[in-house]
């Protein structure tokens, strides 16, 4: 890359703000605009870090703060519904032998640590701000932005999850599907016991998990088949949460007595997302949650996003021409990647909804987490 380029970011999430981190360093000029005027500093309850995603956060420059602020473990149980343990599975280290194989976080915290890496970086980021038009021609984009502003850029990246309107902007109409599940989160303190995940299978939800989260916390989660979201007032998530942990033994009851506030709890439904084909047009590009998105039965959704910015940026860097070829081998190089964790993620779940119960889900997670140590 021999000339001076100018990059607009849409989305300041893990891949967003982990995209304009690479570029930065590579002396890129980069703009990065986020809808929320809190640039989610303070959503979510916690995330499960796997290997391959401290990986990623190793090469942002940003480890030693992960790991100063999460909890490393190397192991799953599993547990019967009365908290007995059935077994105990050693995690495959996806990110390498020197990095922990998970790391479980309070996500608040992963963001701050990420926006605070942005800022130092010097790129220009505008919090409470969306592209509202693209207009695009052989040499790049023009983007007006709610606030009447307007900027030309040699690139957009679309970070902007989920529900993306870059996506549907640039003609792009694969949109997230509902896989049938549904997950209640909430964050907790941590009972000194609990020193890994365990993940009881069975009782009144499909799946009813914990995983530390530091020193002091941890994140639960209980997943059941998803419920029409209007059927379920915010204001009574938490007994709703607690009327399904209940039934669990172990270290459950010390937690269920915490969930209290229901404005700590959430619910939200599993979705599958794979855009098919290529994840650009011209010079707008998918990465993350915009272009996959996959259940979390492997804990793989920000792992895979990080992975995008990383091998995206990797190849911009490298490249002296940013073009549709380019673009295309992104796309090749990733979905061979996503594509088996999106369907293994999906086939977890479904095994569980149909009641199969010879399923070989742990065959199917080891074979998984195998193919993700190699480098993307």
């Amino acid at each position: 890359m021999n000339e001076a380029r100018k990059v607009l970011v849409i989305g300041g999430g893990a891949s967003g703000n982990a995209m304009t981190l690479l570029l930065r360093r590579a002396g890129v000029e980069v703009h990065l605009i986020e809808a929320r005027d809190d640039w989610n500093a303070t959503a979510g309850s916690g995330i499960t870090l796997q290997g391959n995603a401290l990986r990623v956060l190793r090469e942002l420059g940003v480890w030693e703060q992960v790991e100063a602020s999460g909890y490393g473990f190397g192991s799953v149980g599993i547990t019967a519904p009365d908290g007995t343990v059935l077994h105990v599975q050693d995690d495959i280290r996806s990110g390498g032998d020197d990095l922990p194989a998970t790391v479980g976080m309070q996500r608040p915290r992963l963001q701050q640590i990420l926006i605070e890496a942005v800022r130092a970086s010097g790129a220009s980021v505008r919090l409470g701000t969306r592209a509202e038009s693209l207009d695009q021609d052989a040499g790049g984009v023009t983007v007006r932005f709610t606030d009447g502003t307007e900027d030309r850029y040699d690139l957009v990246v679309a970070a902007d999850g989920l529900g993306s309107t870059t996506r549907s902007a640039i003609g792009i109409t694969a949109k997230p599907e509902p896989t049938g599940m549904a997950i209640w989160r909430v964050a907790a303190p941590r009972p000194a016991g609990v020193t890994r995940t365990d993940l009881a299978y069975g009782g009144p939800a499909y799946i009813a998990g914990y995983c530390p989260t530091s020193e002091t916390t941890l994140y639960a989660y209980v997943v059941e088949a998803n419920r029409d979201r209007a059927s379920i007032p915010p204001e009574s998530y938490a007994d709703e949460m607690r009327r399904l942990t209940s039934a669990y033994g172990g270290f459950w009851p010390e937690i269920t007595e915490t969930v209290t506030d229901a404005a700590k709890v959430n619910y939200t439904w599993f979705d599958r997302l794979l855009v098919e084909g290529s994840w650009h047009r011209g010079r707008v590009v998918l990465i993350g949650d915009a272009a996959h998105c996959c259940p979390p039965t492997l804990a793989q959704g920000a792992a895979l996003s990080l992975e995008d910015a990383s091998v995206l940026a990797q190849m911009l860097t490298a490249a002296d021409d940013w073009d549709d070829a380019l673009f295309q081998a992104y796309y090749e190089r990733r979905v061979a990647r996503v594509r088996p964790v999106v369907e293994a993620s999906v086939q977890i779940g479904r095994w569980q909804l149909d009641g199969v119960r010879d399923a070989d889900v742990p065959g199917l997670m080891g074979r998984t987490m195998t193919m993700l140590r190699e480098l993307p």
